[in-house]
């Protein structure tokens, strides 16, 4: 009995040993960046359970994710929609903590695959408190790309909805100011934009295989293929009536040109072509879009953009995710009814409705951008950027693009005597406008909230009121009235006038309009003012809007745009710090009945044409001693902001 104790007593040991020693990590090679990209791909997918790939197709807004849903779902990724914030007024660092939790909730998860964040960065990172907002869809796009970039950066989030490559061909559509111009080459070169917001890509990249430099860069997404700026009366979501050479030499060269720059993502139109919902479009996402032009990025759907495949939408949701799915979507932006989303993909998998195949292509394309852009290897936001947001350099740089963009349409009753630019020195002038001392009505839709915002008090910056105080003499007497009446523009004596008036905010369908007007009391206010003293007009619109009614009183007309935070731009030209120097991006119409009218239509007969804008030089006038100092020169020209300018 004795001897026998001594090898049980043994083997005791040995089990225990066998028991208590850590076994060795399982080597994964999707956790191993030295592996190539496509490896690691194959790698984690081939781990996958069907449930974690549907999940990463899903992107759900921050109102209805928390740590608990993206670990239960795998979700792939979250977004913040215009207007959807952590907190009213939040910091870097509040919005780094949200992304931050949502993200731990991911990595929590069996193969802790990270989510992506994204939001709409369309002017600077739009939605968030204290940020840069630049002017919306003008030049210097390389510099305010990578600018945006940073302030994207600051607030945790890795992913910007931009750049909207629409080519608007019709005023009347809401989104028009989201567009560059109705000239698709202008467009096309606009693509700049995604190098400044992705970083340049190397140039022995495989072509469409999408590139982010790295942690100072985001993920871009060009939008929304395809024809969106093309439809009929300029109805927002409407049908686009175009034949396919149309189409290609249109609409379509902007979407080339952005895959040879490596963009990450493509979102798709809630338009139709021809009849067709884009969302349901096989031909040109799968057929043309990945397979003929080699995009390997992922698409994304809009927002609810499968639910709008039916109308009414949501009438048949089971149809619509059977024909967005199919048609080449990859990515759904939910946002909501993620749960109804995820059950009904199943179904459709489990009943080969569609084919594992397709789910795999899908996830592929989406793990693809998150290890190219090193998702996988930071996918914890830092407090290290947070000083971008808004810094003092991207607010010179929005403020030389406003100089940039601003567009003299008529200087002066007569061509040698111009108005512009104004004496600093003048004992009196007069500020009237609706939109002089309005931060959000110079800003725009997109701006805080979805539709933008009114006053002065939801984010920081220099109304053009502040800006023309910034600038005159301090012995000019600046009086500011938004609607005078005539008789108190007579009986003051002042100066000059300057006018500022526009269009109120507006997004997508909520800025539809048949009529393009100045909103009231714009027009009255530009009649008491102008029809009393020498004025000049600036118009803050994000398209040209119904002025031949009023231009014969207004002795000088400035188109604006929707300059953004940066209002001491504005000021810096017209009192001739800095010349005018912006071309028309789009045709200027007489009346709405021409529209839409395009250069090198047979009809076209403008107000103003495409590429139109008086050029002035630079001035150190000071007082209003000779106020015809200055020169100026008509040129007739494309509009272009050289990054050197």
């Amino acid at each position: 009995m004795a001897r026998s104790r001594v090898p049980i007593l043994i083997m005791g040991v040995v089990l225990w040993c066998c028991l208590t020693t850590p076994a060795k990590a399982e080597y994964m090679k999707y956790k191993d960046p030295k592996q190539p990209i496509p490896v690691r791909i194959q790698d984690l997918l081939d781990r996958m359970t069907l449930e974690e790939k549907i999940g990463q197709m899903v992107q759900i807004e921050r109102k209805v994710a928390s740590a608990e849903v993206m670990k239960e779902y795998f979700i792939g990724s979250v977004l913040s929609g215009g207007g959807s914030v952590p907190a009213p007024q939040a910091s870097a660092e509040t919005w780094i903590n949200m992304v931050n939790d949502f993200q731990r909730g991911s990595l929590s998860t069996r193969l802790g695959i990270p989510m992506i964040y994204g939001i709409d960065s369309v002017h600077g990172n739009n939605n968030v408190y204290k940020a840069t907002i630049f002017p919306h869809n003008i030049g210097l796009v390389k510099k305010i790309g990578a600018a945006t970039a940073l302030e994207t950066r600051a607030t945790g989030i890795p992913y910007a909805f931009a750049p909207c490559i629409a080519v608007c061909r019709d005023p009347r559509w809401g989104r028009c100011y989201e567009s560059y111009s109705e000239d698709p080459q202008i467009v096309h070169d606009m693509t700049d934009i995604i190098p400044g917001l992705q970083g340049d890509i190397p140039t022995d990249s495989p072509k469409g295989v999408p590139f982010v430099a790295g942690k100072n860069n985001v993920v871009a997404c060009s939008k929304h293929y395809v024809g969106d700026g093309g439809t009929t009366k300029g109805i927002n979501e409407n049908n686009t009536v175009i034949d396919w050479q149309g189409l290609l030499s249109i609409h379509m060269p902007a979407y080339y040109t952005s895959i040879m720059k490596g963009v990450s993502t493509v979102m798709i139109s809630y338009s139709s072509w021809n009849g067709i919902k884009m969302h349901a479009n096989r031909e040109l996402i799968t057929g043309f879009l990945k397979n003929t032009l080699g995009f390997k990025g992922f698409v994304i759907s809009d927002w609810e953009g499968l639910d709008r495949i039916t109308y009414p939408p949501h009438a048949n949701y089971s149809y619509s995710i059977q024909a967005g799915i199919h048609a080449g979507i990859d990515m759904v932006m939910v946002p909501y009814n993620y749960k109804e989303f995820i059950d009904g993909l199943t179904v459709h998998v489990k009943n080969n409705v569609i084919p594992m195949s397709r789910i795999d292509d899908a996830v592929r394309r989406i793990l693809r951008v998150k290890f190219v852009m090193g998702l996988f290897e930071n996918p914890l936001a830092d407090n290290s950027l947070v000083d971008q947001l808004g810094s003092q350099e991207h607010r010179e740089l929005a403020r030389e693009a406003v100089r940039k963009s601003l567009v003299l349409l008529k200087n002066g009753q007569s061509s040698n005597q111009p108005l512009l630019p104004l004496p600093k020195k003048t004992s009196k002038i007069l500020v009237a406008g609706s939109h002089a001392d309005n931060l959000g009505y110079q800003c725009g839709g997109w701006t805080i909230e979805w539709q933008g915002f009114n006053g002065n008090n939801r984010t920081i910056g220099t109304t053009i009121l502040a800006a023309i105080n910034n600038t005159v003499d301090p012995s000019t007497n600046v009086v500011y009235k938004e609607n005078p009446n005539a008789e108190f523009v007579k009986s003051n004596n002042f100066s000059y006038a300057i006018v500022v008036v526009g269009e109120h905010p507006y997004a997508e369908t909520d800025g539809d309009s048949m009529n393009l007007t100045i909103a009231d009391p714009g027009p009255t206010t530009i009649r008491n003012v102008c029809g009393a003293m020498k004025c000049v007009v600036i118009i803050i619109s994000g398209r040209p809007v119904v002025i031949e009614p009023y231009l014969a009183s207004i002795d000088a007309l400035v188109a604006a745009w929707l300059p953004g935070t940066e209002g001491q731009g504005v000021a810096d030209v017209v009192f001739g710090d800095y010349g005018f120097t912006g071309k028309l991006p789009r045709t200027w119409f007489k009346t709405v009945d021409q529209l839409p009218m395009n250069v090198g239509d047979p009809h076209y007969d403008p107000l103003y044409p495409f590429g139109f804008g008086i050029t002035t030089e630079p001035t150190t006038r000071q007082s209003d001693d000779n106020p015809f100092l200055c020169t100026t020169t008509p040129l007739l020209y494309f509009w272009d902001f050289p990054e050197n300018h």
